[in-house]
């Protein structure tokens, strides 16, 4: 072996740093990221800056300055995991063993899977906030448009903040209708769900402000493929297939884990995306004992988000170190999730709920799926700073 840690996370996101940082305060020691990337992003914060509400420069740190400090950088690109032999193999031939493995790399964006849309995206008029390279694009089609068609698109299947699709269509609309041009633009949102959420007051909220804005709502449909060079797309919904002209076209891409991780004996076998398998409650692995998952890449039943992820961390970190004392897992993640969905450039609110979709408000007796500032204030300010300063550190 080239390395041996204690303890190796393989992915230096929200997941793998926040974990670490949380381990090291509570003085576990030798414990090793691998992350390639030397720029580290906070995600949700993409949404404001594709809506002219922030600056890219806002949602982005170098890597080296987020890593923790007592943490061993391993700057390189996993390639493999045989879980037999501990040991994790980069794509450079290094072998990193460990005692205890996190797995928590993210997903990657299939944009394979709909034909013609890596092609679209190259081209001027397609965009994604799920890609840290064109998010300053959506800014610059939002306000370049000034009448003809928009498409906003969220596919079927597990995704990362899924409803981030629908948050930028939101804020996209508030500045059409701030500029006067909102009536010479025909918006359409592309969800493969029957309802908007599928939470009767989330639905609701979200339904009064579809009216609002105008938007053409396409539930319980699917984009499967694009023409990027005569702008036109292809929907397959309940009564059949329809084509739309567009001017502006947001994707969310379907999401899976990454292509080396589907090829390992970690996933699940009836799992075609290519999550960990692991216990939904202790996210320990089902078969393997020293491999843990959360995040993205965790094959748990609750929607993926930052927000689940927090509690998943306090639970690894707990469980984890009850393992390396030889003791039973003693915390219990619990499905939760939650998804800010801005309504405007300067209102949102928050839906919590869990695998099911049941509610699971942190403040039963307020209504938080209601439109406010300042929940939208929390959303763009708060949140960022708390990210920053308190979970990267193992503080929150």
């Amino acid at each position: 072996m080239d390395e041996h840690h204690r303890i190796v996370m393989v992915g230096g996101g929200n997941a793998g740093i926040s974990l670490a940082a949380r381990l090291l305060r509570k003085k576990v020691r030798d414990v090793a990221i691998i992350e390639p990337r030397s720029t580290h992003y906070f995600q949700p914060l993409f949404s404001h800056v594709g809506a002219g509400a922030a600056g890219m420069e806002e949602a982005q740190r170098p890597q080296a300055a987020v890593m923790p400090r007592r943490a061993r950088w391993i700057q390189g690109a996993v390639s493999g995991i045989r879980p037999e032999e501990d040991a994790v193999i980069l794509d450079d031939g290094r072998r990193i063993a460990y005692d205890q493995l996190v797995v928590c790399p993210g997903v990657q964006l299939d944009w394979q899977a709909v034909p013609g849309l890596r092609a679209a995206m190259d081209g001027v008029h397609g965009t994604s906030n799920y890609d840290a390279a064109l998010v300053p694009a959506t800014w610059e089609l939002v306000r370049g448009l000034r009448r003809g068609t928009a498409v906003f698109t969220q596919p079927p299947g597990p995704a990362k903040c899924s409803g981030a699709a629908q948050k930028i269509a939101y804020m996209a609309c508030d500045y059409w209708r701030e500029q006067g041009v909102l009536e010479d633009i025909d918006v359409y949102m592309v969800v493969a769900t029957p309802k908007v959420f599928g939470m009767p007051d989330v639905d609701a909220e979200l339904e009064r402000k579809i009216a609002e804005y105008g938007i053409t709502l396409l539930p319980s449909s699917r984009l499967v493929s694009v023409d990027a060079a005569a702008c036109r797309l292809r929907l397959e919904g309940p009564t059949g297939s329809r084509e739309i002209a567009y001017d502006l076209l947001h994707v969310e891409p379907q999401q899976s884990a990454p292509d080396w991780l589907k090829a390992t004996t970690l996933p699940a076998d009836d799992d075609d995306a290519g999550f960990v398998e692991v216990d939904d409650a202790t996210l320990r692995h089902r078969r393997y004992p020293n491999v843990w998952s959360l995040g993205d890449a965790a094959g748990t039943s609750n929607s993926k988000s930052g927000g689940a992820l927090r509690k998943q961390t306090k639970v690894v970190d707990r469980n984890l170190r009850a393992a390396l004392e030889g003791r039973m897992p003693p915390a219990r993640y619990n499905g939760y999730s939650v998804c800010p969905f801005t309504l405007s450039r300067g209102t949102a609110f928050f839906a919590e709920f869990g695998p099911d979709l049941e509610p699971m408000p942190s403040y039963p007796w307020l209504r938080m799926a209601k439109e406010r500032r300042w929940q939208w204030v929390v959303d763009r300010h708060v949140f960022p700073q708390i990210y920053w300063h308190l979970i990267l550190k193992g503080r929150a």
